[in-house]
């Protein structure tokens, strides 16, 4: 949620002209995230004040478009928490502005948290558990961009910048990755990147899952274990298993996990890990020029690689 595209004010009402949502009040560039331009929108009507988030692609095309926005008003319509994309006067869910696909969110009431208690864990397993079955009769399909055959391009990219150790790990770990076979892990459409600045709370309760621009159709498996990486990891990187083990028994009182994803979940851990690592790295070497614009550290997301080995005969326990 960087800001590579600026927006001036007159611009900004013209796109708006497009919506039933009134006259402009403010927006403001949302400095977070990384792969697109976001801004915080409000506006009056009738004398009602009504918050959006407008997102401008900076690397999709307005033909791939259809099948975010569409999946965001899917999930919103079955009653998983989440961000309703609005429909323009026309009844479209995507316009172009700057020259670019560009779509308006209704901006839910709640914030990011930092350290999730419990509850909140509890929170987003359910949800995400929820949102998995609603995806089921979703018609649109599309392929995981960030899967093993980009990390294997991301891996060439990068590895005249690492050290030999590091482009020796993630080689290995690539090399694991292709060992496993996925062919009978439930699957469906996943939101790949539910990271904690990507779900928006009210105190303990959960205003809604946002930023569906990674979402794809993978196993079932993966999307839990990019959540668990991110909301469940320590300091150093280790598994809390303790908050691993409420978010992973709310899930299960929506969706059971399988056999076969009891047996993969640790090596599910690994790829997550890895994903998020590799585009860090690619990220902090080769960033993109922007008005509010940062790289995070990748270093993190190596930790968690390397505890995530190191640590499996713990992490398997929580799924036995």
């Amino acid at each position: 949620m960087s800001v590579y595209t600026s927006v001036s004010e007159v611009e900004l009402q013209q796109f708006l002209s497009h919506y039933d949502v009134g006259s402009l009040v403010s927006y403001a560039g949302i400095s977070a995230g990384i792969e697109n331009t976001n801004y915080f929108v409000d506006t009056q009507k009738d004398g009602q004040q009504l918050r959006f988030v407008l997102t401008i692609f900076e690397t999709y095309s307005a033909q791939e478009m259809p099948f975010f926005l569409g999946l965001m008003k899917h999930v919103a319509d079955a009653d998983v928490p989440s961000a309703h994309p609005i429909a323009s006067l026309s009844g479209e869910l995507l316009l172009e502005l700057k020259g670019k696909p560009a779509a308006l969110v209704e901006r839910l009431n709640g914030g990011d948290i930092k350290h999730p208690n419990t509850t909140q864990l509890e929170e987003i397993g359910r949800a995400m558990a929820q949102m998995h079955l609603a995806g089921r009769d979703y018609a649109g399909r599309r392929a995981n961009c960030r899967s093993i055959d980009w990390w294997e391009g991301a891996l060439q990219r990068l590895q005249d910048k690492l050290p030999t150790d590091e482009v020796q790990l993630i080689r290995t770990e690539i090399d694991h990755q292709k060992s496993i076979d996925r062919s009978a892990l439930p699957s469906g459409v996943i939101h790949a990147d539910l990271f904690h600045d990507n779900a928006l709370f009210n105190g303990d309760q959960l205003a809604g899952i946002i930023d569906f621009y990674f979402a794809c159709n993978d196993v079932f498996l993966y999307d839990i274990a990019v959540t668990l990486n991110d909301w469940c990891s320590t300091e150093s990187g280790s598994l809390d298993i303790a908050k691993a083990e409420a978010y992973l028994s709310a899930y299960q009182q929506v969706r059971k996990l399988t056999d076969t994803e009891q047996t993969a979940f640790c090596a599910m851990l690994r790829a997550g890990a890895l994903r998020f690592w590799l585009s860090r790295l690619v990220d902090w070497h080769f960033p993109r020029e922007g008005e509010m614009t940062h790289s995070k550290d990748p270093n993190p997301f190596k930790q968690i690689l390397l505890q995530r080995i190191a640590g499996e005969t713990e992490q398997a326990k929580l799924v036995s």
